[in-house]
């Protein structure tokens, strides 16, 4: 079952979150801050579901940061909260223009 985008908002702007240290680390690496996860979310759409995912079903958010950035989040919903667990700004070689269809 694929996530709900607005799901995932609401639990944002409850904020009922919970960051995966492996998403800290990453924002870390790569310069991403808190605030454009948000923003990637808030204004994004899901382009990939991982229902497969453990412990729970994720999926793959594409949206902007407040520079307009090309963002994507994968995220989950659990336990009644929304769990971000990895970010990255995609890559023109792995993903088509518009970032919302992998190269083959």
């Amino acid at each position: 079952m694929a996530l709900d985008i607005e799901v995932i908002k609401g639990y944002l702007r409850e904020n009922k979150v919970h960051w995966r240290g492996h998403i800290l680390t990453r924002m870390q690496q790569r310069g991403i801050r808190i605030d454009d996860v948000f923003n990637c979310i808030l204004n994004g759409e899901v382009i990939e579901d991982y229902p497969a995912d453990y412990p729970y079903p994720s999926c793959l958010v594409l949206g902007r940061t407040h520079n307009n950035n090309a963002l994507h989040v994968v995220c989950s919903v659990g336990q009644d909260y929304g769990w971000m667990i990895t970010t990255y700004y995609p890559d023109g070689d792995e993903w088509i223009e518009g970032f919302r269809e992998r190269r083959r």
